[in-house]
């Protein structure tokens, strides 16, 4: 038996004392509670004789002067208009009783000059009241109701682990004793909360056992659950700042809303978290800063963003000015413009609010331009393309003058190119000026747009943020580095259970081969090694031969293991590494298809026309025979004529692996070297969410699950960056000049005569032949001379264009050279492709396929080290290439991916291999780094390989440990090659 002080009736009362104390609520009795018609009549009465006296005298008179019936009278027709519109919608807009408008409800307005609006909200009576009978048919009790104004909008399950039950014991009762279907006031609380001193779950819709209970937790060293409280109990928060007066009054005036099916929408705790902290940082520091909320997939941030937009869209300072002229929301999903909609129109009565501009209308950059200039749009959603049209659209002075609040939806770098540059020169700097300005002042102009503008501030969402983007938008950290303003991380998603694990199930499979040269003539074919072993591998990923035996282990495993997922449901994604490998992909999955007879369909997506050697031209759309528009609605099954079960395997290359939600992708077979940031973005299709689905499977036919787990915990937790050294962009620019190619004054005189005046400008011919003296001198160097000055130029460009973005600049000649080395890059003759195809010269003369086993590829709480937005600080130089045989390069290949490769060493330095060319922050480095810087780098990479394999190879670790001249052979010979490899072009994706 529980002591005194430890029982479930003293948690109770804890929390009633602080709601009375200091949350701004009175104790309302159950026996105030009308049984009849769900409503605590005495609260309610209460308020409207405080609130409108004068309307319900009018009321009182149309019922004929008679107060017991007008109270009767109005009773049952507000708990009507309750059950018809529901409690939100009554709360926020009234009802009319007699032709008389009676509100429920004040809520703070934007601006504290509405002394009857400010007179209302003081007035609004909150209640909590113990031990609810909410009943008649039972004596069943709540453990605590929350009203407004005598209407329920919340009820609570407190339990005591003490007295031996958890909050699992109050999610089951929900489930088995509160029945909201015989009791229906139940169903009129906008949320239920189950509570122990630990964790809080809550829902908004009660089912009985179907009720399905999300956490609100604020999340524990970036993991589900509550940090400790040293002051009492872990869930403290929730009464003491969540039920709160003004916090709850908020959340129920401008976060509770209804979906298009019906749905109460209540935020969990991390939305309500990052909408409240930006309003507040926004409201005290006004515009001009960025903010970066890394926020997982799972953590609903449609909804985040439409809270947000809309709050930034009425906020005010301390002094009743408006923060922000306009809300843009930067996004490539279609579907959120309509969410954010219906959202904003829940808040709003004003019809025109939010204005969505979309890519394919033909009139889209005067529709922005209007949008942007109207006074009643407040939120424009639009994409980040669409920016550059807005800039001849823009006829008003006034527009740089107001002030911008840009939501941006999935950022990543490509917030650092030319087009963030128009849309900062768009809503910063504008573009009017004087016919008469000097070069200087439009410079100035340029370089204004270029850096953080003091009239905008950036909120940046996005869950896997790449290091650039954690350096643009991201917050200064106690430590130096840079990371988010938010976090709802990868980890606490997956523990709350609102997406997969995809890593949980991770299977790979081992191709070894063996390559021949046809000829005498062809082994002796001198090439460059690194070219030779891109087209090598080439040949062996596309052999038909490897895909069909790759397309029957698909197949078998897909009819053995996911077929029979989600009630026969369960789809698959086969990723391939180019168009033409997709195309023989869908060729040999359907003719193994069609001879087995098996009930299964595929379909294909890839962008454009390929010429496949035996299917000759073919379209996305004619392998599918449907249209290029219908191939993610039909492998989805969502519009007629399609159906759930008409096709399972989608194969791809490129399309769908970022951005593309199914939640019955339930599997993936990879065949394609994925690196980076694509790692998680495309393996993170199978981790979306629904009712059965509790697992996820990867088949790999290319990729270490080690170096992918690394990618994934990158981003498992908090993203950081060591900020870039501005130095860099020092270097760069005079490289670019001391290459001889570039001459300063002649910069100058082109851009003050060509591209900076606002006067109409020179003939073309004359731009073209502004450039002629620099093109003279790039086509005097020799061949290596010419691309090391492509790639300084390209480093330059891309460090600009880049940097620009973080801070403001006051160097002109830097904005100079960029603005003339842009064009110059477009007029320097087309550089060698390097591609090298051996197709004629090289066969597949064996193919073995090996099922080495599923595992769990584990992430580590504690997240990851920082990054750098330009490892290698920026510096590189082309390098010459190392040349041999293609006899010689063919039986390198052999050495280590043979079929009779038996020796321990060999397959060993084959694994060193693997892990090094996937090792993307080693690629990093190579490419900008000469030979030498890259030495230092792979050394340390090096011994570390050598010490992670000392248990799986002791014999060759002693060697290489303790044989020196042994190991600098190795590491020497491994340097060239890995460096080489690592900077060598990507497969060009044509066959």
């Amino acid at each position: 038996m529980a002591k005194a002080g430890m029982k479930e009736i003293d948690f109770e009362h804890e929390v009633e004392l602080t709601l009375l104390d200091v949350g701004g609520y009175t104790k309302s009795l159950p026996s105030h509670f009308d049984l009849t018609y769900g409503i605590d009549t005495a609260e309610l009465f209460a308020f409207v004789g405080a609130t409108q006296a004068k309307a319900w005298e009018q009321i009182v008179h149309r019922y004929g002067g008679d107060p017991d019936k007008a109270q009767k009278g109005f009773i049952a027709r507000l708990a009507a208009e309750i059950d018809n519109r529901g409690t939100i919608a009554v709360l926020r807009d009234g009802m009319k009783d007699q032709m008389v408008q009676i509100r429920l409800a004040f809520f703070k307005p934007a601006t504290s000059m509405n002394d009857m609006l400010a007179a209302g909200y003081a007035a609004n009576r909150l209640t909590m009241t113990r031990q609810l009978r909410y009943s008649a048919r039972h004596n069943n009790t709540l453990d605590v109701a929350l009203f407004l104004n005598g209407l329920l909008f919340a009820t609570v399950e407190l339990k005591n682990p003490l007295t031996g039950q958890s909050v699992d014991d109050a999610m089951d009762q929900y489930r088995l004793d509160r029945d909201a279907v015989k009791d229906p006031f139940l169903g009129r609380a906008l949320v239920h909360f189950a509570v122990d001193p630990y964790l809080v779950y809550m829902t908004t819709k009660l089912e009985q056992n179907e009720t399905t209970f999300l956490p609100f937790n604020r999340g524990r060293d970036n993991a589900k659950g509550n940090p400790d409280n040293p002051d009492g109990y872990a869930t403290a928060y929730l009464w003491e700042s969540i039920w709160a007066r003004h916090t709850i009054l908020d959340i129920l005036a401008r976060f509770v809303h209804q979906t298009e099916d019906g749905e109460t929408l209540f935020p969990r705790f991390h939305q309500w978290d990052v909408v409240v902290k930006l309003e507040a940082d926004a409201r005290e520091r006004g515009a001009g800063h960025s903010y970066l909320l890394q926020h997982s997939a799972g953590s609903g941030k449609s909804n985040s963003i439409s809270w947000l937009a809309h709050r930034l869209s009425t906020l005010h300072c301390a002094s009743d000015v408006k923060r922000f002229h306009k809300v843009v929301v930067i996004t490539d999903r279609r579907n959120l413009d309509e969410q954010l909609r219906a959202t904003v129109e829940q808040f709003e009565r004003t019809k025109g609010v939010v204005v969505a501009i979309k890519d394919d209308e033909g009139s889209k950059s005067s529709k922005l331009a209007e949008a942007l200039a109207s006074a009643t749009c407040r939120i424009i959603v639009t994409t980040l393309q669409t920016f550059p049209f807005v800039l001849n659209q823009i006829d008003s002075p006034a527009l740089a003058e107001r002030t911008w609040a840009i939501v941006i939806d999935e950022a990543h770098s490509s917030q650092t190119g030319d087009a963030a540059a128009a849309l900062r020169q768009a809503l910063g700097a504008g573009t009017l000026l004087p016919d008469d300005v000097d070069e200087e002042t439009m410079l100035a102009t340029v370089l204004a747009a270029r850096g953080q503008q003091p009239n905008m501030s950036f909120f940046a969402f996005t869950a896997t943020p790449k290091n650039k983007t954690v350096e643009i938008f991201g917050s200064v950290l106690a430590d130096g580095n840079k990371g988010p303003f938010h976090l709802y991380s990868m980890r606490q998603a997956i523990e709350e259970g609102f997406i997969l694990d995809v890593l949980r199930f991770y299977a790979t499979w081992k191709s070894y081969f063996r390559l021949a040269t046809v000829s005498l003539e062809a082994a002796n074919k001198e090439v460059d090694a690194s070219k030779a072993g891109s087209a090598l591998r080439k040949i062996l990923v596309r052999h038909p031969e490897v895909i069909s035996q790759k397309a029957r282990v698909i197949i078998e495993h897909f009819r053995a293991h996911t077929a029979q997922k989600l009630g026969g449901l369960a789809k698959a994604m086969v990723v391939t590494d180019s168009r033409a490998a997709a195309v023989k992909y869908k060729l040999a999955i359907d003719a193994y298809i069609a001879e087995k007879g098996y009930d299964i369909a595929s379909l294909v997506a890839f962008s454009g026309k390929v010429l496949d050697d035996v299917a000759g031209e073919v379209t996305e759309s004619s392998m599918n025979n449907l249209k290029e528009s219908q191939t993610g609605d039909a492998f989805k099954g969502r519009r007629d004529p399609y159906k759930p079960g008409d096709y399972q395997v989608l194969i791809v290359a490129e399309k769908f692996q970022t951005g593309f939600d199914e939640p019955r992708l339930h599997t993936m077979f990879v065949d394609r070297t994925l690196t980076g940031l694509a790692i998680v973005q495309t393996l993170s299709r199978l981790n979306r969410t629904m009712k059965g689905k509790d697992d996820t499977f990867i088949l790999d036919f290319c990729n270490d699950p080690d170096l992918i787990a690394k990618e994934f915990q990158h981003f498992y937790e908090t993203a950081t960056v060591i900020p870039t050294d501005v130095n860099v962009l020092t270097d760069a620019y005079d490289k670019a000049i001391d290459l001889g190619v570039i001459d300063v004054a002649e910069v100058t005189d082109t851009v003050a005569k060509c591209f900076t005046s606002t006067a109409k400008g020179p003939a073309l011919g004359n731009v073209y032949a502004a450039f002629n003296p620099a093109l003279a001198r790039f086509s005097d160097l020799d061949g290596e001379k010419q691309e090391a000055f492509r790639a300084a130029l390209a480093s330059y460009l891309h460090l600009y264009a880049f940097l620009s973005q973080v801070m403001t600049w006051t160097d002109a000649d830097y904005e100079r050279l960029y603005i003339y080395g842009r064009a110059l890059a477009q007029l320097l003759p087309a550089a060698p492709d390097g591609r090298l195809s051996l197709g004629s010269d090289v066969v597949l003369t064996h193919l073995r396929l090996e099922d080495l086993g599923t595992e769990h590829a584990t992430l580590q709480p504690g997240g990851s080290e920082p990054g750098q937005a330009f490892p290698g600080h920026g510096r590189g130089r082309q390098h010459d290439p190392r040349l041999d045989t293609l006899g010689n390069i063919t039986e390198e290949l052999n050495k280590v991916f043979g079929l009779n490769l038996q020796e321990r060493d060999r397959l060993a330095f084959e694994q060193f291999e693997v892990s090094w060319l996937a090792d993307d922050e080693l690629r990093t480095v190579a490419h900008a780094n000469d030979l030498s810087g890259f030495r230092l780098e792979f050394e340390k990479k090096f011994k570390t390989t050598i010490l992670d394999n000392e248990e799986a190879n002791g014999d060759l670790y002693e060697r290489l440990a303790h044989d020196e001249k042994f190991r600098d052979r190795v590491l020497d010979w491994y340097l060239s090659r890995m460096y080489e490899l690592l900077r060598a072009d990507s497969i060009d994706e044509e066959s």
